[in-house]
């Protein structure tokens, strides 16, 4: 069998086809969703990338490796100590060691490694592919490195190659000539001008007058406005958005139909993943992924494995770690999961075409913000510890079933479930930190060193900004509350 692994940077779940969006976004994606297994709730244990991709590949939480910052201590996987070996992939195999012991050849074309200066990301492939903008490439510079390979090793078995593109995130970066195949479509309608104006009047980076977490620096991007000042710069940046999919899933499409035109399609498992959603108004925040709530937090999550293993077409809705998929494919492959790793494999489930799942997850943000939040039935229950400069209540409640854009804060109304959600996250972190090999939380971690990295020694000159342009009650808050929790 072949591995092929899409992972599109960026990539909002509801923002496909194959999970209800309104607009064709996802042609070839849809596809694979078709003749697959679908995950409709599938979370990264930390958000953004750096803490996301240090969770897949190592098969462990941030809570335990140590890496929840994009900067700082916590941006660097934890030492093993005197015990470390000789080769210490033998004491803490991640995923793609794991996949190796099966007798694959794993290669991977990214530039991630070099953008966050996370080396330890080389471990264990085979060959190795810097595109070299440090993930400002657009596909076309991506995927023909990933066509080169195929061309020459496509009938080759035991293979995994993993693509890694970002057109979703910002800034906005398919070329002109791409044109822009939404214009004048519909997009959704929660998000409206009266929405619009009170983030306006509102304050933090993401907002719209300092959209994609800038500080009011411009964009100079034709596909992204540098402030969203109307519904259509609003419909603008969705288009943006929704163009980067596209880009993205067109050049999805290449690949696989080269696979095909070698005959090794069908002997292909295919996975499409991202490192995390992406907040389009939610909370606040446009254009970015600086908080841990059901958007930024959630991935797509499809797998398509030859001879229709687990279901053609069918879709699970149990609740899942990204990492757990990690786990299960091992398991799958042959593997087992190794007993460092917090993902729990659900292979049997998958065989028989059934979901299982956890009762619960929890999600970390710790780079934009630090926030931890529990998703449990139909619940999010987000607590906040530093803001990121953020209007952001310290405890919020949502019914994502019901609100899945977060408009209805139900933390005052359902004090019943908010304390529910508010045990189980003292019962994950008391049970994470009674298994860690340190006895601090990275999270606190983060607070010691100020607080989020992106957000850190920001304060004076975003309440600056903030009083030249008429919100200078907005920078008394924050001088009066640098973490941005008032109680």
């Amino acid at each position: 069998m072949r591995i092929l692994y899409l992972d599109i940077d960026t990539l909002r779940s509801d923002h496909l086809g194959c999970y209800g969006y309104l607009r064709d976004t996802s042609p070839s994606i849809d596809a694979l969703a078709r003749e697959g297994v679908r995950f409709d709730e599938c979370f990264v244990s930390d958000a953004p990338c750096l803490p996301s991709r240090a969770s897949m590949f190592t098969g462990r939480f941030g809570i335990h490796t140590g890496v929840v910052n994009h900067g700082g201590l916590a941006a660097d996987l934890r030492p093993i100590g005197r015990e470390r070996g000789f080769r210490w992939q033998n004491q803490r195999p991640g995923f793609i060691h794991s996949v190796r012991r099966q007798g694959y050849y794993p290669v991977s074309v990214s530039p991630f490694a070099e953008r966050h200066s996370a080396w330890w990301f080389y471990d264990a492939w085979r060959e190795m592919v810097n595109t070299g903008k440090g993930g400002g490439e657009s596909a076309e510079e991506v995927f023909p490195q990933a066509l080169d390979w195929i061309s020459r090793n496509a009938d080759k078995d035991n293979w995994m190659l993993h693509i890694n593109c970002w057109d979703p995130h910002t800034t906005y970066r398919a070329p002109a000539e791409f044109g822009n195949p939404f214009e004048g479509e519909p997009i959704e309608t929660w998000y409206t001008e009266e929405l619009r104006q009170r983030q306006w009047d509102g304050f933090g980076p993401g907002t719209p007058q300092e959209p994609c977490g800038g500080y009011g620096r411009p964009v100079h991007s034709p596909r992204q406005p540098d402030q969203v000042r109307s519904m259509d710069d609003y419909r603008k940046w969705i288009d943006g958005y929704d163009c980067g999919v596209r880009y993205a899933d067109q050049w999805c499409g290449r690949v696989l139909n080269a696979l095909a035109d070698k005959g090794v399609l069908d002997e292909t498992l295919v996975i499409v993943t991202s490192d995390h959603g992406e907040n389009l108004g939610e909370l606040g925040v446009i254009g970015d992924h600086s908080v841990a709530d059901n958007i930024t937090s959630r991935v797509p999550m499809i797998l398509r494995f030859p001879g229709g293993l687990g279901g053609a077409g069918r879709v699970d809705k149990a609740l899942h770690y990204q990492t757990d998929v990690a786990a299960t494919l091992i398991e799958l492959l042959g593997g087992e999961v190794p007993e460092c790793w917090d993902g729990r494999s659900f292979a049997d489930a998958f065989r028989a075409g059934k979901g299982r799942g956890r009762d619960y997850v929890v999600v970390s943000q710790n780079c934009w913000s630090c926030m931890r939040s529990v998703r449990w039935d139909d619940y999010m229950m987000c607590r906040t510890f530093h803001t990121g400069l953020k209007d952001l209540r310290p405890r919020m409640l949502f019914d994502v079933a019901e609100d899945p854009h977060e408009l209805n804060d139900l933390a005052d109304a359902r004090p019943d479930v908010l304390n529910r959600g508010v045990a189980l996250l003292e019962e994950w972190t008391a049970e994470m930190m009674a298994t860690s090999d340190y006895a601090e939380d990275p999270l606190w971690t983060v607070m010691r060193e100020g607080g989020p990295y992106h957000t850190r020694d920001a304060l004076a000159g975003y309440c600056k900004r903030l009083r030249e342009t008429h919100r200078g009650h907005r920078a008394d808050f924050l001088e009066a509350h640098p973490t941005g929790i008032a109680e």
